[in-house]
C-alpha cells in the first residue's frame, strides 16, 4: 500500500499543479475568478478530487464548472506527466461552499448573541414570583440552643444526628 505521506505530498503536489495550469493555460472566457483551495487523493492514487471556490453568483460558478469539465482531460495529462506515476489521477472537481457554510455560522452566532442580550435585558428587569426567600425559617428554633440536649422523651440525639431506637 502507499505511504500517507506520500499521499499527502502527491495531493498537494495536485493541488498546485492545477492551480498553475488554472491560472496560465486555460483560456476558457467561462472561467471565473476561480481559488483552488485543497486536493485530496486516494490511496492507490487513482483518483483525485479538487476542491475550487468561485467569486461570483451562481452563473459564474456554473460557467467556471463547464470550464474545468472541459479542461479536465488537460489538467489530467499535465498532472500525470509532472508527479510521473504509472497511472494519471482521475480528477474530479467540486465546488469548496466554504464561503456559504462561514456565512451561515455567522449568522446562527449573531441570532445567539441576540437571543442571550434579550434573556440578559429580561433577567435584568425580573422580580421574585412570590417572597424573596421562599423558605420558612423557624427563628425559635435558632435561639433555643443546641441540637444535641435531651429531647422531650428522655433520649439523647446520636452524633449523626438521629435518635437512637
Amino acid at each position: 500500500m502507499t505511504d500517507a505521506a506520500k499521499v499527502r505530498r502527491h495531493a498537494e503536489r495536485v493541488r498546485e499543479l492545477v492551480a498553475s495550469v488554472v491560472r496560465s493555460q486555460i483560456k476558457d472566457p467561462r472561467l471565473g475568478m476561480i481559488t483552488i483551495t485543497d486536493a485530496r487523493i486516494t490511496a492507490d492514487l487513482r483518483d483525485a478530487t479538487v476542491f475550487y471556490t468561485v467569486l461570483g453568483d451562481a452563473a459564474a460558478q456554473a460557467g467556471t464548472a463547464a470550464a474545468l469539465d472541459s479542461a479536465k482531460g488537460m489538467l489530467r495529462s499535465t498532472v500525470g506527466k509532472a508527479l510521473g506515476l504509472r497511472h494519471s489521477p482521475t480528477l474530479t472537481f467540486v465546488l469548496d461552499d466554504v464561503q456559504d457554510q462561514v456565512k451561515h455560522i455567522d449568522d446562527l452566532l449573531a441570532a445567539a448573541r441576540n437571543a442571550d442580550a434579550e434573556v440578559q435585558r429580561l433577567a435584568a428587569r425580573a422580580e421574585y414570583a412570590g417572597e424573596a426567600q421562599p423558605y420558612r425559617l423557624d427563628e425559635d428554633d435558632d435561639a433555643g440552643g443546641a441540637d444535641d440536649e435531651d429531647e422531650p422523651d428522655g433520649t439523647a440525639d446520636d452524633a449523626r444526628g438521629g435518635d437512637r431506637r
